[in-house]
């Protein structure tokens, strides 16, 4: 057996190895865990850390940013509780690896980010993988996307200083939005369930480190 053949072997070893972990962590949403068995994490983690992409921890990606840790992307998604019919909104689009395990889950994608170059770069990951209920947007993930909304659910990747209002009021009365709070090193998970009259129910669900969630767009050489 040649090393091409065996290294599908590998990855899918890898893989099952993976889906238990995070299985054993409290991800046990099966179509999280299709998603996420569906979406190879290899071709989103750049070459440096390819040996390291079916490992449950964060990776460094371009612009000082990370590619989120297997767990917290398949907790965050299962605290959304998806519908195939969903219009989702993703501040912070990073490698597009978040974004590829939603895009199996709804019908339509919207993410936002501010590095122009790593947008660039999902996009072409995207089309590789024909991938094409996501619509893309180099924008101020502070704005969400007001043209389109509301939303049936959002999803941010970094983390926002304070409760993020202006994306609150873009979400359906009856909406979700999943995301990292806090100032400091280490933040809270937060889910906002809305209540259909214009409240929400907030649940932390755990501790997180995420980069933060920055104003404007990012000026790159």
């Amino acid at each position: 057996m040649t090393r091409r053949s065996k290294e599908p072997v590998e990855r899918d070893t890898q893989l099952a190895r993976l889906v238990l972990a995070l299985r054993s962590q409290g991800v046990t949403d099966p179509a999280v865990l299709a998603s996420i068995e569906k979406t190879p994490r290899d071709l989103f983690t750049p070459d440096l850390f390819k040996e390291r992409s079916w490992e449950d921890s964060a990776l460094p990606i371009a612009c000082g940013q990370t590619i989120s840790q297997p767990f917290i992307v398949g907790l965050m998604t299962q605290a959304l509780t998806l519908e195939p019919r969903a219009r989702v909104l993703e501040i912070g689009t990073g490698s597009g690896y978040q974004t590829a395990v939603l895009s199996r889950l709804s019908r339509l994608v919207y993410t936002v980010e501010r590095y122009r170059t790593l947008m660039r770069a999902a996009e072409a990951r995207f089309d590789a993988l024909q991938i094409t209920n996501v619509i893309t947007k180099f924008g101020d993930g502070f704005l969400g996307w007001a043209d389109q909304a509301p939303f049936d659910r959002i999803l941010v990747t970094a983390a926002a200083p304070e409760e993020p209002t202006v994306l609150l009021q873009q979400l359906k009365p009856s909406g979700v939005l999943v995301a990292p709070i806090g100032k400091g090193p280490v933040q809270q998970l937060c889910r906002y369930a809305g209540n259909g009259e214009g409240g929400f129910k907030v649940d932390v669900l755990c501790e997180v480190r995420f980069v933060p969630l920055l104003e404007g767009v990012a000026k790159e050489l």
